[in-house]
Parts: structure tokens; C-alpha cells; sequence
């Protein structure tokens, strides 16, 4: 019988109808009148005459068509219906597909970080694009092992990004798991490096604890002079002794003017657990002030650009460089550690009081965490002392 050679494959023309040119073994070439040539393998199995196809021509060569023909006769000699083989084999690289580490990815991040802060879910983004997709997009992610996602984590630690190394593992992490709750993997191997990364490098934020200096750092606040938005923000920052991206994300629908309090759901604070922060008279006495400019809006303080974004991490920042207190004097995130030594140290406060103030994890002695308005009383006469001790520091200069 005569066999197809590759010239003659590639000078077949075509004619009025469509015709199948034979290579023998139930292997041919369909050529249609439009000139499109498919390769085709007709077969029996179980009794019925079955047409597998073997892909499109010149796509696939004449060698390829006849390397396909070869493993679907092979599959036939074992029992198994190669076309029935090829479905499943389709089936199962879209279900791949679909249960790659990016599509998984994506849908957590999606449904996960709607209602989380857009800088928080900018990071998260970053580390997903940069640091995980570019080497785990495509692997279906029930077979992503430990010392796989390690060479990735290695790459991030290699540029010196220490810290960055363990939140792409921690972003990793709650990717697996959501996979796991989906049924689309059955364990998480990031945790299977815990320990192995390079430990973190102790970072000493800036901050001033000298009550004397104090005082004249607020004193410089209170002279300065910018966007009603910008100094409010800095002069509302020693009072709440929040974190930076807490206050610069505060929602007017949060501040409680009746029980003189700020809310703070839990989606918007780092230990994902609702935090209640009781307003002393000054702050109440900031946010009237600052209410009749920003009031209309959903942030308190609003981005320059526009109020559907709230004001930039480098706004207080930016504040305190202009009044002379650079990086490793003093840094937004320095007014914590200001309040917790001061109120713990000069005001002689109850540190499980302060601590939890801070929305740092503290636990009754039942290692029970404490709930929201866990010594709610005791803090709000905490958060006035407080606010009258920063007066006094400013009036003694």
C-alpha cells in the first residue's frame, strides 16, 4: 500500500469535493475543498467504527500525524479507546486549567479582599503578580509541593527582600487554603516551611518617648500649616495612636458622635477583628472642625485626588519631614510606641489596657481573647488622661 511522503502531503490540491487520501493503518489525510487538510485515524472498538482526529495540517507534520497514529493504535492493542482517552485527557488540562494556581489566586483575591483597604489589597496584588504568578501560574495547584513554592520564596529573598519573602509565603498560604475549603487541593505546603525562610530583621520604628521632646513636636504640629485634611490627620495621630493606614482609611459612618467613639469593622484592622477606639474631647473637638470640609464624603480624610480614595501613607509622612523629623526620628507609626511607653511609664496605665488600645492581641487569663469592649470604661478614661497629658507636655514649652 502506498504511503503519504511529505512533498506529496504538502502539494496535494484540492478539488471539487472533499477526499481522503489513505497512509495506511486507518491513517489519512482529509482534504477539503477550501484546501484545509486534516489528519483523521478511523478505528473499531467495541464493535462500532470510531474517527479520531490527529490535528490539522501543517500544523501537524506527516512524522507528528503517524507518532499520533502509532500511540492510538498502541492504546488500542492495550483495550483502551484512544478518543475516549483523548476526552479525558481534554477534560482533565481545562479542569487544570481552571485549578491553576493563578485562576485560584485570582478568585480568592477577588473574593477575599473586596472589603480590605486598597493599599492592603495593592500589596497583596503585588506579591501575586511579581513574586508567585511568573513561576506558579499555570501548575495545577493540588501538585505545588513545599520545595517548589521554597525556589520561589528563595528567588524574593535573594533580592534581600527578607520580609517580603514571608508575606509572599503568608499570601501563598491563604491562597492554598482557600483551595483546600474549595476542594480544589488537599493541603497547604507553605506550611510545611515554617521556619526555613531567613528570620526577619527587627525593625525599630522611629519615635520620640522623651516627654520633653514630646511636647515640642506637638507644639511644631499645632504651628503647622497645610490642608485642613493633612493637619488634622497629623494632630489626630498622637491622640488615637492608631495605626497610620487605620487613620488615614477612617470613615465618617464609623465615628459614633453620641458615644464618642470610632468603630473600626474588622475587615480594615490587621488581627481581622473589630476594634472600638473612645474619642477624648480634643479629637472630638478635631473631627467637628474637619466635618464641615469632608463631612459629605465616606473618608474623613480624603485623598487630594478625589474623595473615593483616602489620604496617601506619605501625607503625615510628608508633615513631619517638613517639620524637621526625618526617617530616624520620628515616623507616623512612632506615635504607638510614644503612646505605649509614656502611658505605661509616665501615666502608670494597666499595659493589658494599652495593649489592647493598640488592637495588639491580648488574652484574659483563660488565654481567651478579649472582645471589642473588653475594659471599654477604663480605656476611655485612659484615652482622656492621655489627651490632657500630651496639653500639659505642650503647654510646659
Amino acid at each position: 500500500m502506498h504511503t503519504l511522503t511529505a512533498t506529496e502531503v504538502k502539494n496535494i490540491k484540492p478539488t471539487e469535493k472533499s477526499r481522503k487520501i489513505s497512509d495506511g493503518g486507518g491513517l489519512y489525510l482529509l482534504v477539503k475543498r477550501n484546501g484545509s487538510k486534516y489528519w483523521r485515524y478511523d478505528y473499531r472498538f467495541g464493535g462500532s467504527r470510531k474517527t479520531m482526529a490527529l490535528g490539522v495540517y501543517p500544523e501537524v507534520t506527516l512524522k507528528r500525524a503517524r507518532e499520533k497514529h502509532l500511540e492510538a493504535r498502541s492504546q488500542l492493542q492495550e483495550g483502551i479507546d484512544p478518543g475516549e482517552q483523548k476526552k479525558i485527557a481534554r477534560l482533565t488540562c481545562h479542569e487544570n486549567a481552571c485549578n491553576s494556581f493563578e485562576s485560584v489566586a485570582n478568585e480568592w483575591f477577588e473574593i477575599k479582599l473586596q472589603s480590605k483597604s486598597p493599599g492592603h489589597a495593592a500589596r497583596v496584588r503585588r506579591a501575586l503578580d511579581k513574586d508567585l504568578l511568573p513561576f506558579l501560574r499555570s501548575r495545577p495547584i493540588t501538585n505545588i509541593t513545599a520545595p517548589e513554592l521554597l525556589v520561589v520564596l528563595r528567588k524574593v529573598e535573594a533580592r534581600g527582600a527578607i520580609e517580603t519573602a514571608h508575606r509572599v509565603k503568608q499570601t501563598a498560604g491563604k491562597v492554598f487554603r482557600y483551595a483546600i475549603a474549595t476542594g480544589r487541593a488537599e493541603r497547604d505546603p507553605s506550611r510545611d516551611l515554617d521556619g526555613v525562610l531567613q528570620d526577619r530583621k527587627t525593625k525599630h520604628r522611629a519615635a520620640i518617648t522623651a516627654p520633653r521632646e514630646v511636647g515640642e513636636l506637638l507644639v511644631a504640629i499645632d504651628n503647622y500649616r497645610a490642608s485642613n485634611v493633612v493637619s488634622t490627620a497629623l494632630r489626630l495621630s498622637p491622640l488615637l495612636f492608631q495605626r497610620p493606614g487605620e487613620i488615614r482609611a477612617m470613615e465618617w459612618s464609623e465615628v459614633d458622635w453620641e458615644k464618642s467613639v470610632w468603630e473600626i469593622p474588622a475587615s480594615k484592622m490587621k488581627m481581622n477583628r473589630p476594634h472600638i477606639v473612645p474619642l477624648c474631647r480634643q479629637a472630638v473637638e478635631l473631627l467637628r472642625e474637619l466635618h464641615p470640609y469632608t463631612g459629605k464624603g465616606k473618608f474623613v480624610f480624603p485623598s487630594a485626588r478625589g474623595g473615593s480614595r483616602c489620604l496617601s501613607d506619605n501625607g503625615v509622612r510628608t508633615a513631619l519631614r517638613t517639620l524637621g523629623y526625618d526617617n530616624e526620628t520620628m515616623t507616623p507609626h512612632g506615635f504607638r510606641a510614644m503612646a505605649r511607653t509614656l502611658l505605661d511609664e509616665e501615666l502608670g496605665y494597666r499595659v493589658d489596657w494599652i495593649e489592647h488600645q493598640l488592637a495588639h492581641a491580648v488574652r484574659d487569663p483563660n488565654g481567651r481573647a478579649y472582645n471589642r469592649t473588653a475594659h471599654l470604661e477604663g480605656r476611655t478614661e485612659m484615652m482622656q488622661a492621655w489627651a490632657d497629658y500630651l496639653d500639659k507636655l505642650k503647654g510646659e514649652k
